[in-house]
């Protein structure tokens, strides 16, 4: 089998790839390890920046989403008992985000790529990335109890932090960048209206909470819990009494309660892999880069890495120039370290540490203090969390 680009990983980054070059008249194959089921059921962020909201109708990929999706042009920090909302598209310009989860962003993607697109093969592993520095790059694959080799001239991989691509990469030519922090996220669906209408930012003595939605009929919610929690050791009950808790303000706000139908602990981690490419390999979303979710970037930022790439690629086409591909890495880096940086500071403001002082504790105040009293720290907030812009 052979195409231009193999692409590896059926998540919203490798099916809005594959969209992106079949719009361009680049043809390319998606090899997915799971089935399909699998792909449109995982449960992953709900946040789309101003910039992914605009790429998907510019790829025809918006129908649905704007027909579902759930405009949001704020968000609410919550601290000490108050409440401070943060107005997106005066602080931005215009910028907003969307509430619309990842598996109905990928739903609409398998679905325009099964009608319109190249070959999209589910069941299909990938078991090592061969000749990436050559001409001819490959991809050696088993699917329907055989294995194969698709042939390429470039190669994507969307296959996430444990995938066959980053392995692919020399070891003498990587450098990795960390940080696991000592706590994680104990989130819960709930079938019930959500009890405020933009999401809720909490950051309590007991430790952050996060009041967010999927839907105007289902809550999304999250809890700071100890790092390795199960989340079956938390009733449903002690789950909204420590909602209750965190979420408090001095208005009398209330929360609504539900059925919770499910319930699940993410860990906290901060990651990034340079260089991003390594010859005709190129790494995106979750094989280069996690952020910990609280500033809401990790799909947004693959979605960047990707648009790179697709505009790459495209230019070599039309011009045989290869110097936008040649600074794939760069490019994407530069957008990445802001997230990181981002995604970092939201986390350190809002979390409480176990081993936190009462000196950290003054510290965060003061950051939140600041925001909702200077206009320049807000639309530093405001800037990041709506997005940063494509190269």
């Amino acid at each position: 089998m052979r195409t231009t680009v193999g692409i590896i990983g059926a998540g919203p980054a490798g099916l809005l790839l594959a969209r992106l070059l079949h719009n361009a008249g680049i043809d390319s194959v998606v090899l997915e390890s799971r089935d399909r089921a699998y792909v449109e059921q995982r449960q992953r962020a709900g946040i789309l920046e101003q910039g992914t909201v605009d790429v998907l109708r510019e790829a025809g990929a918006a129908e649905r989403m704007d027909r579902e999706g759930i405009p949001h042009d704020g968000i609410e920090l919550r601290f000490d008992r108050r409440r401070h909302r943060v107005d997106f598209p005066a602080l931005t310009g215009g910028r907003s985000v969307m509430v619309y989860a990842q598996t109905e962003v990928c739903k609409d993607l398998i679905a325009l790529q099964l009608a319109e697109g190249g070959p999209l093969l589910f069941e299909a592993e990938a078991l090592a990335v061969e000749g990436a520095e050559t001409e001819s790059p490959s991809v050696r694959f088993r699917h329907e109890g055989r294995e194969d080799v698709l042939d390429c001239d470039y190669v994507v991989a969307c296959d996430g932090s444990w995938g066959v691509g980053r392995k692919a990469v020399p070891a003498d030519v990587s450098q990795v960048f960390e940080r696991t922090y000592p706590f994680g996220w104990l989130g819960i669906l709930a079938d019930v209206a959500p009890s405020h209408d933009e999401l809720v930012y909490a950051r309590h003595d007991r430790g952050f909470a996060l009041l967010s939605m999927r839907s105007p009929s289902v809550t999304r919610a999250y809890l700071q819990v100890p790092e390795g929690t199960n989340a079956d050791d938390w009733s449903d009950e002690e789950i909204w009494d420590e909602l209750d808790h965190r979420l408090e303000t001095a208005d009398g706000w209330k929360l609504e309660r539900g059925p919770i139908t499910s319930k699940s602990v993410t860990p906290m981690r901060s990651y990034v892999h340079e260089p991003m490419r390594h010859g005709r390999l190129f790494l995106a979303g979750d094989a280069a880069h996690i952020v910990p979710p609280t500033g809401a970037k990790g799909l947004n930022l693959a979605v960047g890495d990707v648009v790179t790439f697709a505009r790459a690629l495209t230019h070599r086409h039309r011009t045989g120039s290869t110097e936008r591909l040649d600074a794939y890495s760069e490019t994407c880096l530069r957008r990445v370290w802001q997230a990181e940086r981002f995604s970092y500071a939201m986390t350190t403001m809002l979390h409480r540490a176990p081993d936190a002082t009462p000196f950290d504790d003054r510290v965060q105040r003061a950051r939140l203090d600041r925001i909702t009293a200077s206009r320049a720290a807000e639309t530093d907030l405001a800037e990041g969390y709506t997005g940063f812009l494509l190269d």
